[in-house]
This record gives C-alpha cells, sequence and structure tokens, in this order.
C-alpha cells in the first residue's frame, strides 16, 4: 500500500511540475524591464499592444549654441497583431526649444511607423529575437530641425535575454536615409541591463550610441543630432555619440508601468548631448 501511495505521488508531482514549468517560462517577460533610454530606436524585443506618453528634458552642451535645453512631449503606440507581430509608431510628438544661439522654437516632430517580428520566441531559455524596420516621414517643422530630406529608414534587431530576475536587452540597427545628400546615414547600438526587484522597483543601466557614417549638405559641424535629430552633417562621417544611463521602472498597476532615467554623454565632442531626463508610462491592452 505505502508502495502504490509513493508511486501515485510521484505521477502526480511530476504533472504538476511538468505544467507549471511552462507556465513559468512564458512568464520571464513580466520580470524585464523594457528600456527607457533613446525611445525612439531603443525598441523592445516584446511583442506587446501598449500606449506610452513620453517626456524628455534634454540639455545641450554649452558649446553647442551657447547650451541651452529641449523639450520633448510625445506618444508612442504599438499594437501587437499576434504573439509574434507588432505594429509601431516610435516617433511623434512636440518640440520646444530653448537655446541662447537659435532662440526659442517649437514644432512638430517627423512621423515615424513600422513593424517588428519576434523571430526567435524560446521561453523555456528565457530568450527573444525580434528584428524590425520603421520609416521616418519628414512631416515636422523645419524650424525645430524636422521635415528635411526625404525620410530614411531603420532597420534593426532587438533581443532580450533572462537569467531568473537578471534580463539583457540589446538593439543594433541602421538608419538609411531616402537622400544622403542631405541627411545622414548612421548605425546605432543600445544595451540594457536590468533586474527585478519587485513590481515597484525594477533598476536598470543602459548605453546608447551612434555612429556616423557619411557627411552630406546640411550644417558644416563634425556631429549629428542624437536621435531626435537629422542635421545631415557635412563633418561627422566617422564620428560616434555615446550616453550611458540608469534609472528604473515601477509596475503602479497589472498593466502600468512608470519609467524614469538619467543619461549622461561619455564622448568627448562637443555636440548636441550633455545629458537628458526621460519620463516614459506604458499602458498596456
Amino acid at each position: 500500500m505505502s508502495t502504490t501511495f509513493l508511486n501515485t505521488s510521484a505521477l502526480a508531482l511530476a504533472a504538476v511540475t511538468s505544467v507549471a514549468a511552462p507556465a513559468l517560462a512564458d512568464d520571464w517577460l513580466e520580470h524585464a524591464a523594457n528600456p527607457v533610454t533613446n525611445p525612439i530606436f531603443f525598441e523592445s524585443a516584446q511583442i506587446q499592444s501598449e500606449v506610452r506618453p513620453l517626456f524628455l528634458h534634454h540639455r545641450l552642451d554649452n558649446g553647442f549654441v551657447g547650451g541651452g535645453s529641449v523639450n520633448v512631449y510625445a506618444l508612442q503606440l504599438r499594437y501587437a497583431v499576434n504573439d509574434r507581430l507588432a505594429i509601431i509608431a516610435t516617433k511623434d510628438g512636440y518640440i520646444d526649444t530653448h537655446t541662447p544661439g537659435i532662440g526659442n522654437r517649437g514644432g512638430w516632430a517627423d512621423l515615424a511607423a513600422g513593424l517588428k517580428y519576434a523571430l526567435i520566441k524560446d521561453d523555456a531559455n528565457q530568450f527573444q529575437l525580434t528584428p524590425g524596420f520603421t520609416v521616418d516621414l519628414p512631416t515636422g517643422n523645419e524650424k525645430v530641425f524636422q521635415g528635411t530630406g526625404k525620410g530614411e529608414w531603420n532597420a534593426f534587431v532587438s533581443a532580450v535575454k533572462g537569467f531568473g530576475d537578471f534580463h539583457v536587452s540589446a538593439n543594433v540597427g541602421a538608419r538609411i536615409p531616402n537622400d544622403m545628400s542631405k541627411s545622414t546615414a548612421s548605425l546605432h547600438y543600445s544595451g540594457q541591463l536590468d533586474y527585478f526587484v519587485c513590481k515597484w522597483f525594477m533598476p536598470f543601466v543602459s548605453v546608447n550610441a551612434f555612429t556616423t557614417l557619411n557627411g552630406a549638405g546640411g550644417l558644416p559641424i563634425t556631429s549629428e543630432g542624437f536621435d531626435l535629430i537629422n542635421f545631415g552633417s557635412g563633418h561627422a562621417n566617422g564620428q560616434t555619440q555615446a550616453a550611458v544611463g540608469g534609472g528604473f521602472r515601477s509596475r503602479v498597476l497589472a498593466n502600468v508601468d512608470l519609467g524614469f532615467a538619467y543619461e549622461v554623454e561619455v564622448t568627448s565632442q562637443t555636440d548636441i548631448f550633455k545629458d537628458r531626463f526621460t519620463v516614459d508610462v506604458s499602458w498596456r491592452f
């Protein structure tokens, strides 16, 4: 009788384990913090539907048009067609600049949208690989350095790997303008390390960089506009701009995350980037 009881218990335990293991594997992305920094180009590998309001306070290097600041108010949208494919709208919003060199200006940003697809979705090994693309349309106002050139393509690959509650996220891509005489091409690369302490506190560190690949017929300067602006700089060929940052996400509701990040430039040239604060809300539906 005891042998029968032990055999039955072992079978029951095996059945519970076989059911629970996939469920735990499927939930691993719930503890991964989506990127906050570099919001236009550091696209998450996750496939989800969300509304994401954003606010950026960006300070300019004092040697670049006398310093000053840029505020950006934006709204990103993502819609998961299924668990593999998502439609993404990554760039829009209003740009408000305050600088001694060019004065106070305001205007609308360009629009950018595209698709991403989870090519590898390996929940058992906590890994997801998601390539995608966006198209930037020159619909914005030229007085805030938008609406120039003939638009550009962004082809990228994003990945996330989990190790329990520790996660590594990465994104690499290329910005390819339709008219390289007016806009510059560049490579962009981002990385993030995050850890799920609890739902209220998911800290992360990140790095974001852009390398300009050509000179164009725009401003005769040796740097580019990082993520938001493509100056079409004439002397930026081969220049790399990079920023490191840190922050946290907080899950205030089951489907709502708040995010905060601070970044500072780590490359030495005088350019558009001194430091930046980013605040966002991710409402998933």
